[in-house]
């Protein structure tokens, strides 16, 4: 075979005017368009923005709709996970519960077409979730048409020292999330993939050990270049400006962030933007008055995609000090504007920042971690040449590595193995990232 691959990329969430997930799912699947031959499969709520977006149905895209069966049991995962963006776990697990039906659907509508071999490759790209299985691995396997899964991304342990921010989170169901492991679904999908595409170490490490050799490590996250054009450019002599961006909850860290802060604040040395709406949003203002750095804190709620990258633009460090990321999208946001990222050094965003491009707190108790942010806050702001180094190493790492474009081209390595035109499995970051937690910490 030569030429692109024909590939059925399955993104059930792929949404251009969404975030997270969906924006992913669309990001991805839009971008491997110029690796291959693409018609994408996806939910029917994603038809109108799909249209709008000026993909023609039936050509470049199918929607497939699972209403019917997938809307009763949402309800029910709402009224479970109590609102709010909370139960996460919980969601996961309705999802699971409905999933399979919509790839019952796609196969019903591709399957022929598989069996014929019109498609190189099926591929699914979300859910990111490696709880869901996916039926159509193993029919695809038997019509010899290589199934890619992944990335998959997700179920990061929580922190013991953090059990009440669970707890706050309504996570129940991560206490005994492992059990997933053992169902039937997922073997069935690990077995039959063709190539598994692991978004995080973490995800990589839960892959049973006969599936490693099959296994490649890809973080699902990425930018695009036209929507993050802008180049911080922070007041070199003005006081030392902080980023936060995300959810305010307990597990996203921004009061651990301002306490931390703190003494720069109050003495006038540095400056805080809080991105971002949540159930926090009223006690942190009102911790903010009780320090006495109101001035020095702008609160900004929630603002569009385009309004927080003026944000990002403005500052001069993005810091989020979370402790349980998956992916760490923000993070990239941030590098690609030559942002360079305080972090803490667990998870997702440990495995984007490097040593040149940003600097990481070991992973502790509150206590700890409102010390080491403070330590580093001090060293930093008197330190503003090293804050514009890491600041263009983190732009030319994005663009590296973590564009849609540059995302594509890895994903196109792994079509080429799966269909056999290369014969060594694809090493997509060759470079050394295995740390343990302090390698390269703030000192």
């Amino acid at each position: 075979m030569t030429g692109k691959p024909k590939v059925l990329v399955i993104a059930e969430a792929a949404n251009p005017d969404w975030v997270s997930v969906p924006l992913i799912g669309w990001s991805l699947s839009q971008a491997l368009r110029e690796v291959a031959e693409v018609h994408l499969v996806t939910q029917v709520r994603n038809r109108d923005a799909i249209l709008d977006a000026g993909l023609i149905e039936g050509r470049e895209f199918t929607a497939i709709d699972s209403e019917a069966f997938a809307r009763p049991l949402w309800a029910v995962g709402e009224t479970l996970r109590g609102g709010g963006g909370k139960g996460w776990t919980t969601l996961q697990l309705i999802n699971a519960l409905i999933y399979p039906q919509f790839e019952r659907l796609i196969w019903r509508r591709f399957g022929a077409d598989i069996r014929a071999g019109r498609y190189d490759i099926v591929h699914r790209v979300t859910p990111l979730s490696p709880t869901i299985s996916s039926p159509l691995a193993a029919k695809c396997a038997r019509a010899g048409v290589p199934f890619v899964l992944g990335p998959l991304n997700g179920g990061v342990p929580w922190p013991r020292e953090f059990d009440a921010a669970r707890r706050q989170e309504k996570e129940w169901l991560s206490y005994i999330r492992s059990a997933y492991k053992a169902l039937p679904g997922r073997k069935r999908s690990l077995a039959h993939a063709a190539a598994i595409l692991a978004g995080s170490r973490h995800t990589a490490s839960e892959m049973p050990a006969a599936m490693q050799g099959k296994t490649i490590y890809l973080p699902e996250n990425a930018i695009d270049p036209a929507r993050f054009s802008k180049c911080a450019a922070p007041e070199q002599d003005a006081p030392l400006r902080g980023v936060f961006v995300g959810r305010m909850v307990p597990y996203k860290g921004p009061d651990m962030l301002l306490d931390a802060a703190a003494p720069l604040l109050q003495a006038g040395r540095m400056r805080l933007d809080l991105v971002g709406d949540g159930p926090m949003l009223p006690d942190l203002r009102a911790r903010a008055d009780a320090l006495g750095v109101a001035g020095a804190v702008t609160f900004h709620g929630w603002l569009p995609h385009g309004a927080v990258q003026d944000v990002l633009a403005a500052g001069a460090l993005l810091t989020f000090p979370s402790i349980r990321e998956f992916g760490g999208g923000v993070v990239l946001e941030a590098m690609a504007l030559g942002l360079p990222a305080l972090i803490v050094d667990y998870a997702g965003p440990a495995e984007l920042v490097t040593p040149d491009t940003g600097w990481t707190v070991p992973l502790g108790d509150r206590g700890a971690i409102v010390a080491g942010l403070r330590a580093a806050l001090d060293r930093l702001d008197r330190d503003r040449p090293a804050l514009a180094e890491a600041g263009h190493a983190a732009r030319d790492r994005v663009a590296q590595h973590f564009t849609w474009p540059r995302k594509a081209a890895q994903i196109s390595e792994v079509y080429d193995w799966v269909l056999g035109r290369r014969d060594d499995k694809p090493n997509l970051f060759a470079e050394k990232w295995e740390h343990t937690a302090g390698d390269h910490a703030a000192e």
